[in-house]
C-alpha cells in the first residue's frame, strides 16, 4: 500500500470515503426512483447496483439524466430552480436533494474511525489535503462530521456548477482540486470509493488512486484504474513504532 505521508498531496472523495453518505445517498435516490418509476410506469424497478452503474460519484443531475437514458426515458433537462417535483432532470435531482438533507438533518453523521485516523495523521505530518465530491451537500457534511477544518480546499458539486467544471468520470474537478491545493497530480495520491470517481483521477493524471470497495466491486475500480484498493482507510495507516 503507498504510504499516504510521502505524497505531495492527497485528494479524497467524500461520501463512502470519509463518512458513510454514501448509505444516506443511496437511500434517498431509491425513494426518489421508486416514486417516479411507478409514477411513469417504467417496468424494471430501480435496484442498489442501479447507483453504482449510473449515479455513485456523478452530479446529481448528471447522475439522474444517465439512470433514466438506461430506462429509455428522455426527459427536458429543466432548471436548477425547478421545484421538486417538477417532470425534468433538474426537479427530480432537487426532489433527492432534499430528501438527503432531511435525513442528515435528522440522523446527523460521523465520520469513518479508520478515516478519521488516517486524516488526524496526514494533518499532524503537514501533508496537503483536499476534498473532491460531486455533492453539492459536502460543506454541510463536512461542518457535521467535524471535519470541515482538515481540508483548506473542497471541489464539490456547487463549485463545480459554478465554474463549469465537468462531472466525474471527466478529470475537471480533481484536475481542480490539485491546481487549488498547488500539487503536481504524478507526484499526488487520490482516494476515491467511486469507479467514475477513479476514472476522473486517473485522467487528471494521479500517479496512485486508491479505490476504497464499498459496494462498487474491486474488480470494476481496478477497470476503471485504481492502482490500490482497500476496504478500509484505517489500511493505509503505517505501521508506526511503538514508544517507550
Amino acid at each position: 500500500m503507498p504510504d499516504l505521508r510521502r505524497a505531495e498531496g492527497v485528494l479524497f472523495d467524500l461520501d463512502g470515503v470519509l463518512t458513510p453518505t454514501a448509505e444516506v445517498h443511496m437511500r434517498a435516490w431509491q425513494a426518489v426512483f421508486d416514486e417516479v418509476f411507478v409514477q411513469w410506469g417504467i417496468p424494471e424497478p430501480y435496484t442498489p447496483q442501479d447507483y453504482y452503474a449510473y449515479v455513485d460519484g456523478k452530479r446529481r443531475y448528471d447522475g439522474v439524466a444517465s439512470l433514466l437514458h438506461s430506462r429509455n426515458v428522455e426527459i427536458p433537462w429543466g432548471d436548477p430552480a425547478d421545484a421538486p417535483d417538477a417532470l425534468t432532470v433538474c426537479g427530480i435531482g432537487n426532489r433527492k436533494n432534499a430528501a438527503f438533507a432531511a435525513a442528515l438533518r435528522s440522523g446527523g453523521v460521523a465520520p469513518y474511525s479508520g478515516s478519521l485516523a488516517l486524516i488526524e495523521l496526514l494533518h499532524r505530518e503537514g501533508v496537503p489535503m483536499g476534498v473532491v465530491s460531486s455533492s453539492s451537500n459536502a460543506e454541510e457534511v463536512l461542518e457535521t462530521a467535524g471535519l470541515r477544518d482538515f481540508f483548506p480546499v473542497v471541489i464539490d458539486g456547487r463549485v463545480a456548477a459554478r465554474e463549469g467544471l465537468a462531472s466525474k468520470p471527466a478529470a475537471d474537478m480533481f484536475r481542480a482540486g490539485a491546481v487549488a491545493l498547488s500539487v503536481n497530480p504524478a507526484e499526488s495520491i487520490a482516494v476515491e470509493d467511486a469507479v467514475s470517481g477513479v476514472a476522473s483521477a486517473v485522467a487528471a493524471g494521479f500517479s496512485r488512486v486508491v479505490g476504497v470497495d464499498r459496494g462498487a466491486g474491486t474488480s470494476a475500480l481496478l477497470q476503471a484504474g485504481a492502482t490500490d484498493i482497500v476496504d478500509d482507510l484505517a489500511r493505509l495507516l503505517p505501521d508506526l513504532p511503538e514508544t517507550a
